[in-house]
């Protein structure tokens, strides 16, 4: 179970590092451009993040983590990516702090905390928010928990904290789950 949910972990980050963007509807390109490079659906979330210029930050805290080798298993995972500026929202020092080796625990709960075991694109969202009367709980690979609402056409994600975060491109498909970009790391409670 650990494994499970430390591969995850390393999924959320490592898919925040594929995708990134301004959109919430799919795209209908086979092959989708997040941080100015190509999806491929037919790779795993690592193998795309890496290339993502917009998720540099992500990528370096899925390596702090050692979660690299976990997100390159099968999953499926869904995984909400937080993009370099969603980082950058943080209060200052925050990202440096998790970075450190004795913040490692800290920092895979945090990682893990964004990643959603199975696949859940946009169709399976919308349809788990309105199964559950406007709202759909989301249990994360750490444990806890993610509220997924829809407004105005948008998924929302609110974390444990009250944080709300909104889903700014959807369904970047990889071999082992699907990507969605969101404008906001979210906080486990």
């Amino acid at each position: 179970m650990k494994k499970l949910v430390i591969a995850l972990g390393v999924s959320v980050l490592l898919g925040a590092c594929a995708g990134s963007g301004m959109s919430n509807a799919s795209s209908s390109a086979a092959t989708p451009m997040v941080g100015g490079a190509p999806m491929y659906p037919t790779k795993d979330i690592v193998d795309n993040a890496v290339n993502s210029k917009d998720h540099t930050t992500l990528v370096a805290a899925v390596k702090a983590a050692d979660l690299v080798a976990t997100l390159k298993s099968p999953g499926p995972f869904t995984v909400f990516a937080p993009t370099n500026a969603s980082f950058a929202a943080l209060p200052a020092g925050t990202v440096d702090t998790l970075l450190k080796p004795e913040n490692k625990a800290t920092l895979t709960q945090v990682l893990t905390y964004h990643v959603v075991p199975g696949r859940m694109d946009s169709a399976a969202l919308t349809s788990a928010i309105n199964a559950g009367g406007g709202k759909a709980m989301l249990k994360t690979a750490s444990g806890g928990t993610l509220t997924a609402t829809l407004s105005g056409g948008t998924v929302w994600v609110t974390d444990a904290k009250g944080g709300t975060a909104a889903v700014t491109i959807a369904n970047v498909y990889q071999s082992n789950g699907v990507i969605h970009v969101v404008n906001k790391v979210l906080l486990p409670g």
